[in-house]
């Protein structure tokens, strides 16, 4: 199974609420993640422990240009962007490099995959979900 690591913690909460469903990543990552691939979502360091978020189901893979990619892109990949400027500075400070608007990027979009989604009826009835 492949692992679709991110390194901040920051993103966590973002994944557990389904605000995060896409990854950018440098570079053409169309090798490593396919469409219906299964991969585990974790956070953590290189060389050190990961906090496993959840499984997924990889949706798409898309290999474009930085200046390509679109506002709804960037915010599946980060909720609080909208505009390239911004994933740019945010793909430097991940990278530690300089990015290009014409390097290629990766843009994988993924779901998360839980055990039984609850119904309508289940939620009305209190069954299957979180309880007040």
């Amino acid at each position: 199974m492949r692992v679709l690591n991110f390194y901040s913690a920051v993103f966590a909460d973002q994944l557990r609420n389904g605000r995060k469903t896409a990854t950018i990543r440098l570079g053409d990552k169309s090798h490593k993640y396919r469409k219906n691939d299964c991969v585990l979502v974790t956070i953590g360091y290189q060389y050190s422990p990961r906090e496993r978020i959840f499984h997924a189901v990889i949706d798409s893979v898309e290999v474009k240009r930085v200046k390509d990619l679109s506002p709804r892109d960037i915010e599946h990949d980060n909720p609080e962007f909208r505009r390239t400027e911004e994933m740019v500075h945010f793909l430097e400070q991940i990278y530690d490099r300089r990015v290009e608007l014409d390097d290629i990027v990766t843009v994988v979009r993924f779901s998360q995959i839980i055990d039984r989604p609850p119904t309508i009826r289940d939620r009305l009835h209190g069954i299957g979900g979180a309880q007040n």
